[in-house]
């Protein structure tokens, strides 16, 4: 009986914090799909936290958004989100990832 409960315990924590941002992926997954550019996400999400050039060509940038707090008495804690979007020779999102969001 305990090894059920522990089990169900588990897989509920599990599903309760798998998967993902349901609004950053409704973004996402399209402009990965339609291949948008660079100059889209300049213009819809601003001037990126930062620029890397990844090693076969192309561009990695990074965007930091602040995505809800945890507060206490007499703290508060903002969590960060960081957003990796990669961009191939062609300038176009070929894919991205996403944490704490």
């Amino acid at each position: 009986m305990r090894g059920t409960i522990g089990l169900v315990l588990a897989l509920a924590l599990l599903v309760g914090c798998g998967g993902g941002n349901p609004y950053l992926d409704a973004t996402l997954k399209p402009a990965e799909f339609e291949g948008k550019d660079k100059g889209w996400f300049e213009k819809n999400w601003g001037d990126p936290s930062g620029k890397a050039p990844r090693f076969f060509g192309g561009e990695t940038w990074t965007y930091f958004r602040i995505a809800g707090a945890q507060s206490g008495l007499f703290n508060f804690a903002p969590n960060q989100c960081q957003i990796t979007l990669k961009f191939g020779k062609d300038e176009r999102l070929s894919s991205y990832s996403y944490s704490g969001c």
